[in-house]
């Protein structure tokens, strides 16, 4: 029997979505155990998707979605807080089951959607939404259940990575940099987020809440981007036996906790000095494993795609 699912979008990674289920079916199903099916997806533009119209069916309204009672998971990949709180909110009342990649909603709405899904016995997935590539929030519940962590930082951000590697390896400026990024699809079109660190800012937001069972927002620490970074700078730290990474941190200092997104030099001898292009990295200490590192590809609409799949398909 065949588990109906719902995209809400089809942009660069529902597209991904869709293409891992059409190219992976008998893994997928060997996996599971079930074969997976979209049975439709959320646009908001017909014909802009015309061309997907044979491989699913597609809609313009979210209630042909919410009133099917087929669809059991509906997977959102809309980004923003708006409508995909709601659009999240409605399906966990309707009983479905829901998978996101959304950072900035969970990082700002997190907690209540988590609560909601508790409430109405539904499962709300989005290991998807932080550093997808590793994954790191199901290692955290799984291997780290029982263990008490007191400090967990990293490169979060695959953009910025790229960016920062590119200015160092090849001496690239910024602007140029930042342009192939978004050649080979390591950056989207609007990279705000990106380059001022708010997507990795999101990102420790919802790393804090999980291991830490705190409730912060990004407005509560210090953020620092690399918009501001001249080749100079990278020079003058290659040439005293560092390199540049925006890296993300949460720890517990003396029962505080202590967030910030900031630009750091690292010893060429760290390991996430060689940390390069579009991977992340997240080192964890806890009480019983000490430290650990954890990396993958963290950046690019299959990375994402397969995480999401991976939520999907636990």
């Amino acid at each position: 029997m065949a588990i109906k699912i719902a995209l809400l979008g089809l942009g660069a990674v529902g597209s991904g979505v869709l293409k891992i289920i059409k190219n992976n079916q008998k893994k997928i199903k060997q996996t599971s155990g079930e074969e997976i099916v979209i049975k439709k997806a959320l646009v908001c533009n017909l014909k802009k998707h015309q061309n997907m119209a044979k491989e699913v069916e597609l809609t313009t309204n979210f209630d042909d979605i919410l009133h099917d009672a087929e669809i059991k998971i509906v997977v959102e990949l809309m980004g923003g807080l708006h409508p995909a709180k709601e659009c999240i909110s409605d399906a966990l009342n309707a009983g479905k089951n829901v998978v996101t990649a959304n950072k900035d909603l969970m990082a700002t709405f997190g907690s209540e959607l988590i609560a909601l899904a508790a409430k109405n016995k539904c499962d709300l997935m989005y290991d998807a939404s932080v550093a997808d590539g590793i994954p790191i929030l199901r290692t955290l519940s799984t291997s780290y259940a029982s263990d008490k962590i007191s400090d967990i930082h990293g490169i979060i951000n695959g953009t910025t990575n790229y960016i920062l590697s590119q200015m160092g390896e090849k001496g690239l400026s910024y602007d140029k940099a930042l342009k192939n990024a978004q050649k080979f699809g390591f950056a989207e079109a609007d990279t705000i987020n990106d380059v001022t660190g708010k997507d990795a800012a999101y990102k420790i937001v919802i790393l804090s809440k999980f291991v830490f069972g705190t409730k912060i927002s990004i407005n509560d620490f210090t953020i620092e981007g690399i918009t501001h970074l001249q080749k100079f700078d990278i020079e003058q730290a290659q040439a005293m036996g560092y390199v540049i990474k925006l890296i993300g941190i949460a720890k517990n200092i003396a029962g505080k906790l202590s967030v910030e997104v900031a630009l750091c030099l690292l010893p060429n001898n760290a390991i996430m000095a060689h940390i390069k292009n579009e991977i992340n990295a997240l080192q964890i200490k806890s009480k019983s494993h000490g430290t650990a590192i954890f990396t993958g590809p963290c950046a690019g609409s299959l990375a994402t795609a397969s995480s999401v799949m991976s939520g999907v398909i636990a």
